[in-house]
């Protein structure tokens, strides 16, 4: 399963569902043994995005799909990615970076994204690529952004390719 998150959403939604007062559970899900390492050609193109036949998880779930083999990310860096976000509701596509043309990049920092991605992206390596399923509090919660594709109260999807940091 590949999922990612849309970046220009990412940036209005994080005004929208950021909550510094709550406590967050993460839950790290272990690599696959037939996971693929790292190389050029293991996230040169847009992943397929599968949403689970099962209820949204309340935490935050953190999967490598691929694991990078460049500089890990931390919080505060300005980071390079391509992306893929699907809405777990309607299981249906709502932003890719790779429809584009082009990754975006973006400060990993609160105020600047969803908590869904400050917190899911930290760790993971250049070169990596990273499946976060986020619940609505660490994404857009009542507030999803103006559009329609994302519902309130909405589990988001995101499978991201860590470009470069910096």
């Amino acid at each position: 399963m590949r999922l990612l998150l849309a970046v220009v959403l990412l940036v209005g939604l994080a005004a929208c569902g950021s909550s510094g007062s709550k406590s967050t559970t993460i839950t790290t899900v272990p690599l696959p043994t037939n996971a693929p390492p790292a190389t050029d050609s293991a996230i040169a193109t847009k992943p397929v995005v599968t949403v689970p036949g099962t209820p949204p998880p309340t935490t935050l779930q953190i999967s490598d799909l691929v694991v990078g083999t460049g500089q890990a990310a931390k919080e505060g860096d300005t980071i390079t990615v391509q992306y893929v976000g699907v809405s777990y509701s309607t299981k249906q596509q709502f932003d890719a970076s790779w429809d584009r043309g082009q990754p975006a990049t973006f400060p990993l920092q609160q105020g600047q994204l969803i908590d869904g991605w400050v917190k899911g992206i930290p760790g993971m390596k250049v070169g990596g690529r990273r499946q976060l399923i986020i619940p609505p509090d660490m994404a857009y919660g009542a507030n999803p952004p103006p559009g329609g594709q994302i519902a309130a109260n909405d589990t988001l999807i995101f499978v991201i390719d860590l470009v470069k940091i910096g």
